[in-house]
């Protein structure tokens, strides 16, 4: 088994239940940890026999330019499309964080870590 980490993904995203998250917009970080069988890849070091990071890039961010309301669907989708498309994942862990929230504090970052597994 092995890991791969995309960390620190930047995304400005249209998220939230108000009203202005959806016209004005947010800065969101989304960090994602795939596990799988990385043995093979490793011996034949072809792309073809691994887990592209460039794919689950790629459904990082056609899924945050989907508009929710919570950031729990928008994690849930993630997830669900990683094991859908990459079948050698067999545990992926995501963590969507909106950065500056609106919630009348002084907050760097709220987070939603969510995780699946075959």
């Amino acid at each position: 088994m092995g890991s791969i980490k995309l960390k620190n993904i930047r995304v400005f995203a249209y998220h939230g239940c108000l009203d202005e998250e959806g016209k004005i917009g947010s800065d969101y970080r989304v960090d994602l940890k795939v596990k799988g069988d990385l043995s093979h890849s490793a011996k034949t070091d072809a792309l073809a026999d691994t887990i592209d990071y460039v794919h689950l890039n790629k459904i990082v961010k056609e899924e945050m330019a989907i508009r929710s309301k919570l950031l729990e669907n928008v994690a849930e989708r993630i997830l669900k499309r990683v094991l859908e498309e990459i079948i050698l994942v067999q545990k992926a862990k995501v963590e969507v964080s909106k950065i500056n929230p609106p919630i009348g504090g002084n907050v760097a970052m709220v987070s939603v870590i969510r995780s699946i597994s075959r």
